[in-house]
């Protein structure tokens, strides 16, 4: 039997790009040659096996035939006789096509290695558009590889229109559409995921919220980039240099979707579009199944996002009634990435990119000075319950009147 390494290792092994994970496909072997040899068989619809040293993952050369919808409906044949080339036909994209010999010798049958050094993403075959993941996937490498200026090729995005008005996208579990989404929000540049997704029609089936914010105009007083989708692109560059955490990237994706709903008599203003967009923010996070933690940090982000960016102007109680909204004396953890999201919507504006917001400071300041303020103090003067949680309320309010900005 041969073995190669295939896959993004491969890729990301040409372009000097870190490898993360190791994939090895073997051919001509059956299930039991790598049983003897101590692998251990972890895959349940075709044999894939676990190196018993490495770990990595061993999968037979196989090839696929496409029998129902969605990413699953797949009769799969692990033959011997099935080669490599047969193997790697199967894949998305060519450059995820390609193959290793343990002598360092390319396998580069469909033109994989031509396609990363002009910087594109192109299928293999037209089976790509048997799997409805691959959309979702080849807008991931695209914002995964932005910054080395890969674009996906015009057929790509054509084919990747084709699966989604055949309605194949629909057939997507959930729990897979937020794994890529996930993904994507890690990735350097989550904007181009975005992007790719609108291109090829695919984001107004998966985040129809999202989609319709394209095309709504902002008080060019506030918002000079005008279209409320372009300034989601903006804030989302903005939370990738803020924070590697996807739960505030997901919260400055979702913080607006109110502005969606907005009667278009009431253009450019967008009267309560935080009440509206909290409960959009619920049926997006209801319908991805996505965490309690990103749900909750896109939940306050959307319903208090303007309070924060008018912190320097508000009184005491108002400032107490924020932080008690967001739960931050609790868990200032969050209230921290709340506060980047909240910076991130501010400097996601055409020109303002480089604006300091002191609004972040100040309630980091704020949200200390009312953790100074603890009950043991007030025990000592015998009040207990209700008056007691009065009496810091009102010790809290005085503190925070005095740390406002004069």
């Amino acid at each position: 039997m041969d073995i190669y390494l295939v896959g993004g290792a491969v890729r990301d092994t040409l372009l000097n790009y870190p490898v993360v994970e190791r994939d090895w496909v073997v051919v001509g072997a059956q299930p039991d040659e790598l049983l003897r040899q101590g692998y251990l068989q972890v895959g349940k619809d075709f044999p894939v096996f676990l190196h018993p040293q490495t770990k990595d993952e061993y999968a037979l050369a196989r090839t696929e035939r496409k029998q129902g919808h969605g990413y699953t409906g797949f009769a799969v044949d692990c033959d011997p006789s099935i080669t490599l080339e047969e193997d790697l036909l199967r894949r998305d994209l060519t450059i995820n096509a390609m193959a290793m010999h343990t002598d360092g010798n390319i396998i580069d049958p469909y033109g994989g290695q031509d396609d990363l050094k002009h910087r594109v993403l192109r299928h293999v075959s037209d089976a790509y558009a048997e799997d409805p993941l691959r959309v979702l996937r080849t807008a991931r490498f695209a914002a995964r590889y932005a910054h080395l200026q890969f674009t996906v090729a015009p057929e790509t995005i054509n084919l990747m229109a084709d699966i989604v008005k055949q309605g194949e996208l629909a057939h997507l579990p959930a729990e897979r559409v937020w794994v890529e989404l996930e993904k994507a929000l890690g990735e350097r540049n989550p904007e181009v995921f975005i992007k790719v997704l609108r291109d090829c029609g695919a984001l107004e089936k998966l985040l129809p919220e999202v989609e319709a914010l394209f095309g709504v105009p902002q008080s060019a007083e506030h918002h000079p980039e005008v279209d409320t989708g372009l300034h989601i692109l903006m804030a989302i560059q903005q939370a990738v240099a803020l924070s590697a955490d996807t739960d505030v990237r997901f919260a400055v994706l979702l913080h607006d979707l109110g502005k969606g709903t907005t009667p278009q008599t009431e253009w450019p203003r967008h009267i309560a579009h935080e009440e509206r967009g909290g409960k959009l923010v619920e049926q997006v996070c209801n319908r991805l199944r996505a965490p309690r933690r990103h749900t909750e940090l896109a939940r306050t982000t959307c319903q208090y996002h303007t309070l924060c960016h008018r912190a320097l102007e508000l009184r005491g109680k108002t400032v107490l009634t924020l932080l008690n909204a967001t739960d931050a004396l609790r868990r200032p953890d969050r209230f921290e990435a709340f506060l980047l999201a909240c910076e991130a919507d501010a400097r996601g504006r055409l020109g303002l990119e480089d604006r300091d917001y002191p609004q972040a400071n100040y309630l980091r300041q704020a949200l200390a000075a009312a953790q100074d303020v603890s009950a043991k103090q007030f025990k000592e003067s015998g009040l207990t319950g209700k008056p007691m949680g009065d009496a810091i309320a009102a010790e809290r309010i005085r503190v925070l009147e005095q740390l406002r900005p004069s």
